[in-house]
């Protein structure tokens, strides 16, 4: 297929780029004007990469009358919850505008392209104890600014299949982590403090928030094998929980990485890294996604921690002067 994949230099991005190569498409990746595309590293060759703003509308406008796709991966935008607390409206404005933009630029174009819109499991938010495993049905009871622009972007993706019979598919991703997730995100700061230490580039202090929440954690390439899966065999105008249907604890998540450290660490808790409004549990009902599609995880939890790990390792190692 002919797929524009947007937000394609970020972290999930890049894995999707690399796994529509690897089953035969023709990958356009919009990268966002400014941004670093080095998690595309390796792949640049093979795929078009194209730079701009969807906040631009004619832009936008533009580049999807021209690459004229039949697949669009939605996946740009603003992604950190902690963060929208410090940036409400920017948040709200660049994850809402940019979707409707590349919207109306469809509509303008005339084309028909499967549409994937990313949303999140934060819009589930307040989850009550009975509603856990959480199905696609839970009531909506976002927790921080970023989940409201997720819950805005879903509903967006049903109101145009609605309105304008736009093949939507809206899916609802679970925690997902891996090589070359961002800083601000749990897996990856305990990989870079881990990594951090081994290097001496830190005191051996393992700095933490809240250890007890209960998250539902998948491996990235699991993640955007299953995004891929959703273009192929989701029904337009529906919605789709992705997870491992598995709670671990924040707890158990710092253990393995213990387990893998080369050095001794010792941990305590940074009040700084504490939420105003953190989620107990998020566990994920994803047999909806899976009855659909087939997808099944395939990598262990242990290997996508010892894999994150070791990225960081090397990315520690280049900042330091050392050689990959």
């Amino acid at each position: 297929m002919r797929v524009l994949v947007t937000g394609a230099s970020g972290f999930a991005g890049s894995h999707l780029c690399e796994h529509l190569l690897v089953q035969g498409d023709e990958v356009f990746a919009l990268c966002f004007a400014g941004c670093s595309t080095g998690n595309l590293q390796g792949i640049q060759e093979d795929i078009a990469v194209l730079s701009g703003d969807l906040l631009d509308r004619e832009w936008t406008a533009q580049v999807v009358a021209e690459v004229r796709p039949e697949a669009i991966y939605h996946l740009a935008g603003l992604a950190s919850p902690s963060a929208s607390f410090a940036d409400p409206a920017g948040t709200l404005t660049n994850n809402v505008l940019a979707q409707v933009h590349l919207f109306q630029a469809i509509l303008e174009a005339g084309l028909d392209p499967v549409v994937l819109v990313i949303g999140s499991s934060e819009e589930y938010g307040m989850v009550r104890p009975e509603e856990v495993p959480i199905d696609e049905d839970t009531p909506l009871r976002p927790a921080n600014p970023y989940a409201v622009s997720k819950v805005a972007q879903d509903f967006l993706g049903l109101q145009y299949f609605l309105s304008h019979r736009l093949r939507t598919v809206r899916v609802r991703p679970f925690n997902h982590i891996g090589p070359r997730q961002a800083l601000g995100f749990v897996a990856a700061d305990f990989a870079y403090q881990i990594a951090s230490i081994e290097a001496g580039r830190q005191m051996p202090i393992l700095r933490v928030g809240n250890l007890n929440t209960r998250r539902d954690f998948t491996d990235v390439r699991d993640m955007v094998r299953a995004y891929a899966l959703a273009v192929a065999y989701g029904e337009p105008g529906e919605v789709y929980n992705i997870g491992s249907d598995e709670g671990r604890t924040i707890a158990e998540i710092l253990d393995i990485f213990l387990s893998l450290s080369r050095v001794k660490v010792h941990v305590e808790t940074d009040p700084t890294r504490l939420r105003s409004a953190d989620i107990p549990v998020l566990v994920c009902d994803s047999r909806r996604f899976r009855r659909r599609t087939g997808w099944q995880p395939r990598i262990p939890l242990e290997q996508t921690l010892r894999d994150t790990l070791d990225y960081w390792r090397r990315r520690v190692e280049v900042e330091a002067g050392g050689t990959h």
